[in-house]
This record gives C-alpha cells, structure tokens and sequence, in this order.
C-alpha cells in the first residue's frame, strides 16, 4: 500500500485531533465524576451535623446528630443508591489515574461501611476509651465556635438537644441488651462516674464552674455585644444546662445502672451470637486485608521475637545484666523514669513533648517535600473525662485553619507514665505521625472530599507507627531509655495483634492477655489494663497499627532496592501521602507506580 505524503500527515492530524478529544472527554469524565464524589460527600455529611460543625461549617449549627438505627440504616441507604448511580454513570476505563482511583477507592470504602451496618447492634455503646456522654461535652468546647450571637444561641439549642441525644442512645443500649448484645461489665463504673462528673459543679451544683460552662461563658465575654444580650445568652444557657442538659445525663446514667446487672463477661466478642463472623468483619475493616486472625496473631508472635531481640541490644549497651522482663520492670518503675504526680509534673510533661515536637519539625524538610500548613498544639486531657480517654490521641483540624491539630495526652496518675515514653508518643500523635498525614491530607487539592476528610484506619495509624521509627532515622532517641521505649511501643504494637486476636477468636481470658501485655511493653499496671480494656469494646481496631506499618515499610524496601540511586525519602513519603488515606492494597499500586515512574 502506498500512502502519499499529504495523505501521511492528514492522518496523523486526524489522530492528534482524535487523541485530544479523547483527552478532553476523559478530563470531563474526570471533572464530572470528582462533582459526583463531592455531592456525595456533602449528602453524607449532611446526615451528621456534628461531622459538618467538625469541618469547620456552620450548617445545622444548632442541632446534633440522630443516634438512632434508623439515622444509621438512611445513611447507609444513601450510601447504596451512591453506588448504584456511580456504577451506572461512570465508565473507569474513560476515566484518568487519580480519577479511577477516586471511583475505585469510594466503592471499596462505601461497602465495607455498608457490610459493617449489619453488624450494628453489635458494636458497643459505652467503650473503655470513649463515651456518649464524654464525647458530647468535648465536641461543643473543642468545635462550636461562637463568632457572633446566633452562633451562641446554636449552642444553647445544642445543650437541649442533649437530652434527645442521651434519650436515643439510651434507648438503642437497652435494646442491645435485650438482643443478649451487652456491654461487658468492666466498662459500667467508670462510663457512669466519667458522666457524674460532667454535672458537678455550677451550674448543677455548688463548687467550681464545670467545663462545659466555662466554656459557654468565656466564649459568650468575648462576642462584640452588649452586655444585656450576653447576660441573656448566659441565661438561657444556663436554663439549657440545669432543665434538657442535666435531664439527658440523667436519663444515661439510669440506663447504665439499670442494665449493670446484665452486663456480660469481661470477655471478647466470641460470647455474643455471631461473634466470630462480626470479628473477622472488624479485621477486614481496620486491616483492609482478608487476613485472618489466624494469621494476624502469628504475624504478631514473630514481630514480637523480632523487636526483644533489638532490646536486648539496649539492655547491654546500658550494662543491665538481668534477664529482659526484669529489665522492662525496673524501667517501668524506677522513680528516675517518672515526673512528679503534680500539676508541675503535668506541666512538665507537657512541655517535654512540645519540644520533641518542635524539633520534628525543625528537621522535616530534610524528609518530607510537603509540610502541613495546619498548626498543632499540645493538650491534656480534661479531667471529667480521664477515665474513659485513651492514653493519647489526634484531633484533626478545622479545613479553614480555624481550629488548630490537638495532640491529647492523659495525665491523670503521672506514678503510672513514664518519661521515657513521651518521644515516641509526641511523634505518632503529633509530627510527623497523625498530625502530617491527617493534615496533609486536608490541604491536598483536586481530589474529593471523601479522600481528604477520612479513610482507612490501617493506613493512618500504620503512618503514625512507621513515623515513631522515622524519628530514629531523623536523629532522635539520643536518651538510650527513650530508644528502649520506641522499641516497647513497637512490642506494644505487635502485642496488640496477639492479644487482640487472643481475646476475640482464641478465648483467651482478660487476664492472660493482660499478663501477655504487661510482659510485652512498658505500660504500667494502669496503662495495660486500660488498653485491654479498650481491645475488649473495640475489637479490631488495634490491629490496624503494625499491619498497616509493616507494609509501608515492604513497600519503602521494595523502593529502596529498585530505585537505588534515584531513591529520595523525600519522594517517598510524598507518594506515601499523596492520594490521602487510602486501603493497603490500593498504596502498593501507588506505590508501585510512583517507582515506575521514577525509573523512567
């Protein structure tokens, strides 16, 4: 066949101008699917006025959210039909790389969120490291803000709603009961002391202003206003407070007592009616891997083997001579290796941690390319909810920039917190753990909301844990007892997969996961038993941590060894943190592609 010159370049002008169409078509597919995700997103939210206020918006600023079943089932309805229209409408092989993963990522996360509704009732209401009633407070003094005078009669409708609130979720825990779906017994004393505490002082009782009030008022004296306007805004907000407010506590603390008597054993889920299927739902939820429990448990018996090896290396170089539990006992309670349980060592706590902090972020541009624009800031846990918080944890920021990150440490008995420990705990909670990635993830542009504002759990908390080793890397640890302690927290980690496992599908009893705990880290007497107590009322979570830093770091190997030259850490944490939190599987394809890419 013989093509003539003019004809040669009229067809390659025609290819051109098809591949371009096609180009323009996929970028309008693009554009059309992101709009998709992002009603989608909005319709979601739009069910939850908490979340909404937890964005920084002011929608239903004075309502709180359904806590009822059927709140849940038209979330999850939602859901569904978002589903169906995004397999009707959208074509992923028309549509670009970020674009399909968007579609690909929406669908994963939209069914499992579907797949763990049906297990609803078998979540625990009240849990050891959170409640209702502790939660309700921390959302208005941490996220309403009263900018003008509606703002502050919002919040005083949202201390009424109060008593809907605590009435529905009092309502679902007795029905739970009913179903033999009980709460394990270990968690009624201090859920309802935590809620007592809430309502002592003024405005319920005499003493000191409780936290709650505090709040409400000191924001109310800043508000440009008259003084008669405020003095009605702190009226009414006290009648809020004394009349539904204190009427929902009430109500929760009588349904707890009332159920006491039929809490089930302080044993894993294996006790209720479909328990082992509703745990192995729990692993592909916060794993994103089909492993089994089986399998996780082993995984954590040979991490565990690994990590004492490297602290048996510790243990000499400090000239130790005892057997390693005996070490870990004489660190865990020796006085050198703990502040003074006072307001001073409180404060010095604090302090030690924003300077660890501090220092992650004076070094980050040497690892990391992208820096979260969000301040962070460093805070105790209050004390009406220090029995039911966790050790240490994350609040995100506001999008806007309007509320800073906050790293929550709790002090409530500081004879049970080492010193050592708080490095390794201000880099996961702060920078560059949570803090970078759930901050980075915000501020990056031309993706979907629901890829900025959440994702999966073994993603986050695997970040947060492959960052307590970065610091090593990035220079830090130089105390050899706060060295030790990253490797406690990383034996921590990996005895969280055995005992977790142990107590939901192996019947292992509290007690011997606790002792298999306290043999395993650095966590005093009170810590291990909190964080047992936590695995016991949310199975699963905690197996998110190691399964998800385990494959960062096979996939950090994996780039290392391929790029050779070419390999920048810098490079590889933004690809890391590039697409927002995302399934496991779904980072070894971006990951894998980044070193494509980078090899050219």
């Amino acid at each position: 066949m013989i093509i003539k010159r003019g004809t040669f370049f009229g067809l390659a002008a025609t290819a051109v101008l098809i591949a371009t169409a096609a180009f323009a078509q996929q970028g309008a597919d693009d554009a059309r699917l992101n709009a998709f995700l992002d009603k989608a997103f909005d319709d979601s939210a739009a069910l939850s006025p908490e979340f909404m206020t937890g964005l920084g918006l002011k929608t239903e600023y004075n309502k709180l959210d359904d806590y009822t079943g059927a709140g849940d089932e038209k979330a999850v309805a939602l859901l569904k039909s978002q589903l169906v229209a995004l397999k009707r409408d959208f074509d992923p092989a028309r549509l670009g790389e970020q674009a399909a993963l968007s579609a690909a990522v929406f669908e994963q996360q939209a069914s499992q969120l579907i797949a763990n509704q049906g297990w609803r009732d078998h979540g625990f209401i009240y849990r050891a490291n959170g409640t209702p009633t502790g939660a309700l407070p921390t959302f208005m003094i941490n996220n309403h803000r009263i900018d003008a005078v509606t703002d502050a009669e919002a919040y005083i409708a949202r201390l009424k709603e109060v008593e809907r609130v605590l009435s529905e979720v009092s309502a679902d825990l007795v029905a739970r009961t009913d179903k033999g779906l009980t709460l394990p017994r270990l968690v009624f004393a201090p859920s309802i002391a935590d809620a007592r505490k809430v309502l002592a002082g003024a405005p319920f009782t005499m003493g000191a202003d409780t936290p709650v009030w505090t709040d409400f008022k000191s924001k109310v004296e800043k508000l440009n206003t008259d003084a008669a306007t405020k003095a009605r805004l702190i009226d009414q907000a006290r009648m809020a407070l004394t009349g539904p407010f204190k009427r929902g506590y009430e109500k929760a603390i009588a349904t707890l007592e009332s159920v006491t008597d039929r809490a089930g054993r302080d044993d894993g889920v294996w006790r209720l009616q479909g328990g082992a299927a509703y745990y192995a739902n729990q692993l592909r939820n916060w794993t994103t891997t089909d492993k089994t429990a089986d399998e996780i448990h082993q995984i954590g018996l040979t991490e565990a083997a690994r990590i004492r090896a490297e602290m048996e290396q510790i243990k000499a170089r400090v000239g130790y001579a005892g057997k390693l539990e005996s070490f870990l006992n004489f660190v865990r309670t020796d006085p050198r290796f703990h502040y003074p349980n006072t307001d001073a060592g409180r404060e010095q706590y604090l302090t030690d941690a924003r300077a660890y902090i501090a220092q992650v972020l004076a070094k980050a541009p040497a690892y990391f390319h992208r820096l979260p624009k969000a301040a962070l800031e460093v805070r105790a846990v209050e004390k009406w909810r220090e029995a039911t918080a966790s050790i240490a944890f994350y609040n995100r920021p506001a999008p806007d920039g309007s509320r800073p990150g906050l790293v929550y440490f709790n002090l409530a008995d500081l004879s049970q917190t080492l010193k050592p420990h708080v490095e390794d705990v201000s880099y996961h909670e702060g920078a560059p753990g949570h803090h970078f990635q759930i901050s980075i993830a915000q501020e990056l542009e031309g993706l979907p909301k629901f890829r900025r504002y959440g994702g999966p759990g073994a993603y986050i908390e695997g970040w947060a844990l492959y960052t307590e080793g970065l610091s090593k890397e990035m220079g830090f640890y130089q105390d050899p007892y706060n060295d030790l302690a990253r490797l406690a927290s990383e034996l921590w980690r990996a005895a969280r997969l055995v005992v977790d496992t142990g107590m939901h599908a192996k019947r292992w009893s509290r007690d011997k996961a606790l002792q298999y705990l306290k043999e395993n880290s650095l966590l005093s007497d009170l810590d291990a038993a909190r964080e047992i107590d936590r695995y016991l009322t949310n199975p699963g979570q905690a197996t998110s941590y190691m399964m998800g830093q385990l494959k960062i770091l096979e996939l950090r190997c994996k780039a290392e060894t391929a790029l050779g030259d070419k390999y920048d850490i810098r490079d590889f944490h933004d690809a890391v943190l590039a697409d927002g939190a995302v399934p496991l599987s779904t980072l070894e394809d971006r990951i894998n592609a980044y070193v494509a890419k980078k090899k050219g």
